[in-house]
């Protein structure tokens, strides 16, 4: 089945199942309010999500429906029914944990108020009946009607995370190499988080997908592009990590001298770009950098082992930063390996 995705999709299936629930309960002459509101709130990001909550928000409505018959049939119409049907109904969603239809219960309890005056029996059926239509149209339709498709959504996330994740790299290590500290407190860490904000939304993005496989399943080259969209964006986290690692952790005075601090900003700056424009990274290029970065950090290795009173109980933050670094350069290495 050929997925479609575009802006207001869901707003799209909202009124189709508005419109199909209305015309089933006017068929079956029922007042189609109550199935109305139940579609509307049925609409999840994923089908799983809506059955799930689905089955939730039946007895929860249930629950609201039982209250107004109640209250209505002891207050009459009148403010004080309203406030009992509400109240109970919120105690009793809370106590059974139907938290995902207390809204709709709620809701259901206060309307039924207004209409509900003889037949209370017949009247409480009837709203299960209008209650379990919108459930079933709304997941039908979520179903059937453009289902969701997240993997464009997903992939142009990751590709916008991957261009941020090559500035920040530069932008961190270069503050850190030359000693701003205010920077790396204030600006860096700042882009730090709007990045693991954004992986933290691609994240979801991937749960719903993969929710959404259960009744849509993916094939062909669908399939093999979520999957290396998963595993892009688990090493672009682990990056971030190790990112988050250097600005969090205290380093003292650095005692590279200049030329080393350029030549180890100059591999920084084609790691940044080979992230920012993905034509750049060649194998190569980036073994060679590698090698040269992993020959520093052995040399100093050797020369913390000789001095080891020196720093006797914590690593030097020469040793850190090139370790965090090679870190980075693996997995670098690691996201445009190509799957075997």
């Amino acid at each position: 089945m050929k997925h479609f995705n575009f802006p207001g999709s869901r707003v799209v299936k909202t009124g189709v199942a508005i419109f199909i629930t209305a015309w089933i309960c006017v068929l079956l002459e029922w007042p189609p309010v109550f199935a109305v509101i139940t579609a509307i709130v049925t609409i999840e990001p994923t089908v799983s999500d809506s059955i799930r909550k689905g089955l939730i928000r039946f007895p929860a409505s249930a629950i609201g429906s039982a209250y107004a018959v109640l209250f209505i049939s002891i207050f009459g119409n009148s403010p004080l029914t309203y406030s009992l049907a509400a109240v109970f109904t919120i105690a009793t969603c809370f106590k059974f944990k139907l938290h995902a239809g207390l809204l709709v219960a709620t809701l259901t309890a206060v309307a039924m108020v207004e209409v509900i005056h003889s037949n209370y029996l017949i009247s409480f059926f009837i709203r299960l009946g209008t209650t379990t239509t919108g459930l079933v149209v709304s997941t039908a339709v979520n179903m059937f009607v453009l289902p969701p498709d997240y993997t464009k959504d997903i992939i142009q996330k990751i590709q916008e995370i991957r261009k941020r994740t090559g500035v920040v790299i530069e932008e961190v290590f270069r503050d850190i190499l030359e000693e701003k500290d205010n920077e790396i407190e204030t600006t860096d860490q700042k882009q730090v988080d709007q990045l693991d904000k954004t992986i933290h939304q691609t994240e979801t993005l991937i749960r719903f997908q993969r929710e959404e496989t259960k009744y849509h399943p993916l094939v062909g080259t669908e399939k093999a592009q979520f999957q290396s969209a998963q595993n892009h964006l688990f090493r672009l986290r682990l990056i971030h990590y190790h990112i988050d690692n250097l600005i969090n952790t205290p380093l003292k005075t650095i005692s590279w001298s200049r030329e080393e601090r350029t030549d180890i900003l100059k591999a920084v700056s084609e790691l940044s770009y080979s992230l920012q424009n993905k034509t750049n990274y060649t194998s190569a290029k980036h073994h060679k950098q590698l090698k040269q970065l992993t020959e520093i950090f052995w040399d100093d290795n050797e020369e913390i082992t000789k001095n080891s009173d020196v720093h006797p109980t914590t690593f030097p933050p020469e040793l850190i930063i090139l370790y965090e670094l090679v870190s980075i350069y693996n997995l670098v290495e690691r996201y445009y390996k190509k799957p075997q």
